[in-house]
């Protein structure tokens, strides 16, 4: 490991603090909860949903929120963080590979998207491309986090698609009441003979000071399918030229695409084998806390191949996908939080947050290196929080990021290249009677830069969002407007070259504009003990949007994607509900669903835009009682033939779960056994957000077995 520069860290922080001159709020979310009534163990609190970006502790207005933890995020846990979230409202993932995938919200991935750690930036290199893993540890997070709409700016104009915020308790948040506290994991999945378990332990010192420790592994073999491993396009492209072949004489060749085309079950180089392990201490008490934690996550993982593909390094034969495409990637970390109560003036508190990140990333094929990916990443923010005066309160704050990053090899197709961000905002809100009203303002200045080509672009971005919403009794009405600015990212200015994992020639534009769009919500919220709903209609209008496309062209015999800007529009509609339809003693029947759907066009005959989940709905039906939970649930698809040039459509596909839940001991002890099939009748499903969806399924039938402790 390379030496982290833990004083530019803290200056930094010092920098952040002395630069603030404004404030932050707190305040309810009527967001549906997916848990039901499930436990959540976090030191024996409840199990309610809040969120803890930290400028916020809850949001209402301007973002729709929700959230999953304890045994609903014990069973749906997974090697990547995407594949987690998708029964969620809105959420699809890039699944790229079992150990890369990424979470796809209403439509938008990679730069659109913020994935963060307890409220600030991943710091790895999972948005430069789909087969980059994202290094969060799923086996040890407490509590994941989605928010979508027009406030989640605050976390920079670039997540117009919302943002995805995974909790730990790597730097702890209070102090539990016990001498130790044991929280772990343990399952196995049938579909990849995936083993999983993780376990983390919370010990106070003293009555102010905390110490945690955590760790995990998984290992799971290829991931078994349920069909077809190839889309019947690509395999009637893979028998034509079996036939082609043979009848040129070509029998060898002949009988292997035939044998590509008819491979059925394993995914052929899919398996993950991961590990984590993490410690921090935590100094907490009446006037506030202060914390530092420090991380190792690896992982080694497979990248399926594209039939067909085939590259070689200058002076070589190409190769038809011979040889096997591995990436080995482990990222250090190293985290700060700290939090000063100010009393009872202007401010109520004064939050700070800082990460620093060293990440290094192989691709292999085979046994020889072929690019190698490092960077070293700090990010930092910090907010001053008011109190409530007169129904008025906000937060106000600034945050910093910088990364450098590098690409070594033959096939590096990003130069080496620096990324320097700041953004100063603020986040207002004002309640009277039954009237909210908010408004964000946030500015952004980025500066990229390559070196080598001898290129750097500098942008500046002006973000700022209004909202009102209207209480009827327990029903809230509301509309949001927002104009966000994004700045490109480096890989759509700088890109130009092989990429070998993706097996693509990846071109960027370095004239590319920053990327502006108006943002419109409309929404209505209801929330009873019984019945619960929350609706979203919105669109997005863009200036200058930026999207990567297949071009049809072939260098270095690689299919060319290539970076382009158009204007666009996106419009889409959310909906989740749930309903008790009866009880029985101490057992409470109910239903619910889920309904997403996201329409997006590019601009002046552009077409559609590329990689768009289509229409999705989810219904269940679930038993709960304080000793076991039965739940069954059908999900469906539509098929996706709203593509862009050159991409293929999806098929539809209806996935059939069941799921049961045993506490032994009631609810009071937090002890769980969850048994799932998942996919019960085996059918192939494919996502249409994923670049690799063509050779790339989704698992097939998969029994799931997972054990849950707290204590």
């Amino acid at each position: 490991m390379k030496n982290a520069p833990l004083l530019t860290i803290s200056a930094s922080i010092s920098a952040l603090s002395l630069a603030l001159a404004t404030p932050a709020y707190a305040q309810q979310s009527n967001a549906v909860s997916t848990e039901g009534n499930r436990v959540s163990d976090d030191f024996h609190g409840t199990d309610d949903i809040v969120v803890t970006a930290p400028y916020v502790e809850r949001l209402d207005i301007l973002s729709g929120t929700s959230a999953i933890s304890g045994e609903v995020l014990a069973d749906k846990t997974r090697a990547q963080l995407g594949d987690i979230l998708t029964s969620l409202p809105g959420v699809s993932a890039t699944s790229f590979s079992p150990g890369a995938s990424r979470p796809v919200l209403r439509g938008y991935q990679g730069n659109r998207v913020a994935v963060l750690t307890d409220g600030i930036g991943n710091i790895d290199a999972s948005n430069t491309s789909a087969d980059h893993a994202v290094t969060i540890d799923t086996l040890t997070v407490e509590r994941i986090e989605v928010l979508r709409g027009p406030a989640v700016l605050l976390f920079g104009g670039q997540a117009v698609g919302g943002a995805v915020n995974a909790l730990d308790k790597r730097i702890p948040r209070s102090i539990p009441d016990e001498d130790i506290h044991i929280d772990a994991l343990a399952g196995y999945g049938s579909a990849a003979r995936d083993w999983s378990g993780g376990a983390s332990i919370d010990m106070p010192l003293t009555d102010r000071v905390i110490v945690h420790l955590d760790g995990s592994y998984r290992n799971s073999d290829d991931l078994r399918s349920g069909g077809y491993v190839l889309s019947p396009n690509l395999r009637a492209e893979v028998l034509d030229f079996a036939a082609e072949e043979a009848s040129e004489g070509h029998l060898e060749e002949a009988s292997e695409a035939r044998e590509l085309a008819d491979q059925r079950g394993q995914i052929p180089n899919s398996a993950v084998k991961s590990w984590a392990a993490g410690g921090g201490i935590a100094f907490i008490d009446e006037g506030g806390n202060l914390g530092v934690s420090y991380s190792i996550y690896d992982t080694d993982y497979g990248i399926p191949a594209r039939p067909g593909a085939s590259h070689a390094h200058e002076g070589e034969e190409p190769t038809e996908g011979e040889v096997p495409v591995t990436i080995g990637l482990r990222q250090y970390r190293f985290d700060l939080r700290g939090e000063v109560n100010l009393g009872e003036g202007l401010f109520e508190k004064l939050r700070l947050r800082a990460g620093y990140a060293d990440y290094t990333h192989t691709e292999f094929e085979g046994d020889e290196v072929g690019t190698v990916f490092n960077s070293q990443g700090i990010e930092a923010r910090a907010e001053f929080v008011q109190n409530d005066l007169g129904g008025w309160r906000g937060a106000s704050g600034v945050q910093y990021q910088s990364r450098d990053l590098e690409a070594i090899g033959a096939e590096a197709f990003i130069p080496p290249n620096t990324t320097r961000q700041l953004g100063l905002f603020t986040l207002q809100e004002y309640t009277n009677g039954n009237l909210d009203a908010e408004i964000a303002i946030r500015f952004d200045t980025a500066k990229l830069r390559a070196d080598t080509l001898g290129l750097s672009r500098t942008f500046n971005n002006v973000s700022a969002a209004f909202g009102l919403g209207y209480h009827i009794g327990d029903l809230k009405i509301g509309a949001n407007i927002s104009r966000t600015g994004r700045a490109p990212a480096v890989e759509e200015l700088f890109s130009n070259g092989p990429h070998i994992a993706t097996q693509a020639y990846e071109m960027g534009d370095p004239d590319l504009k920053s990327e502006r769009a108006w943002n419109g919500e409309l929404y209505a919220r209801y929330e009873t003990p019984a019945t619960a709903f929350s609706a979203t209609l919105y669109t997005n209008r863009f200036d200058n949007f930026i999207y990567e496309v297949e071009t049809g062209d072939i260098e270095d015999d690689l299919p060319v994607f290539q970076y382009f800007q158009n204007d666009a529009k996106v419009w889409g509609i959310e909906f989740q509900a749930s309903q008790r339809l009866a009880s029985f003693g101490s057992s409470d029947l109910s239903v619910d669903g889920v309904a997403d759907y996201t329409r997006a066009k590019i601009s002046s005959g552009g077409g559609d835009a590329p990689r768009i989940p289509p229409l999705r709905l989810l219904g269940g039906v679930e038993l709960t009682n304080a000793s076991f939970d039965l739940r069954g649930e059908v999900e469906f698809n539509d098929d996706q033939t709203k593509t862009a040039a050159f991409e293929t459509p999806t098929n539809g596909f209806t996935l059939v779960n069941a799921s049961a839940t045993w506490r032994p001991f009631g609810r009071d002890r937090n002890i769980a056994l969850i048994a799932s099939a998942n996919n019960i009748f085996d059918v192939t499903a494919r996502r249409a957000a994923s670049f690799t969806k063509d050779f790339v399924p989704l698992a097939g039938r998969d029994f799931r077995v997972t054990a849950r402790v707290s204590f």
